[in-house]
């Protein structure tokens, strides 16, 4: 299964596609000047537990550190996953 993610600004997330068919996204919301809130992660149900959600977790990420920008989780998911890859610890917004 070939796993790809894009940006889809006019939506406000970051849809995860498998083989070509969107099957999940992440939402986010600007809350303040550079700072992405993650409100949402959700994958179709025949895809959880196939590393999906965390695929499209660390292509996100990869994304909001290049355009230079913080988060603040807010996803319970999103949490997790930031907590279990401290590589990540330097997006997380402070204030």
């Amino acid at each position: 299964m070939e796993l790809s993610v894009v940006d889809v600004p006019e939506r406000s997330r970051y849809e995860v596609s498998a083989d070509g068919t969107v099957v999940g996204f992440s939402a986010y919301h600007l809350i303040a000047e550079g700072v992405l809130a993650l409100p949402h992660v959700e994958v179709e149900s025949s895809f959880e537990g196939k590393g999906v959600a965390s695929e499209l977790m660390r292509q996100s990420l990869d994304q909001i550190r290049e355009r230079g920008l913080k988060v603040v989780p807010i996803c319970p998911f999103a949490q997790a996953f930031l907590e279990r890859n401290p590589d990540y610890a330097d997006l997380v917004h402070a204030g």
